[in-house]
């Protein structure tokens, strides 16, 4: 039972985290995305939940150099964290 509840709750996470990632690609990719209001309140809702421990990671990871670009490799580093969670959760409590 707690197992499961762990489960969703980490899966639950991981998609606010994918969430999170195409949301920061839209805003970067499309220079004039101009998003109603609804949409920037749903928006803030997966900023404000996924925030603090990516930014705890990008304090000690820092962004990847390729060319003219830095690529961010905290939220991977986080997403990964996830999976080895849900997989120990597994694990543990025999899913």
């Amino acid at each position: 039972m707690i197992g499961a509840i762990l489960y969703a709750l980490v899966g639950l996470y991981t998609l606010m985290v994918i969430v999170r990632l195409i949301i920061e690609m839209i805003q970067s990719f499309a220079k004039h995305f101009d998003p109603p209001s609804w949409f920037m309140v749903a928006a803030e809702v997966f900023f404000v939940t996924t925030d603090p421990p990516i930014r705890f990671l990008r304090r000690y990871i820092p962004p990847l150099p390729l060319g003219g670009v830095a690529l961010d490799v905290s939220v991977i580093v986080l997403f990964i964290g996830l999976m080895i969670l849900s997989a120990l959760i597994v694990t543990i409590f025999g899913i």
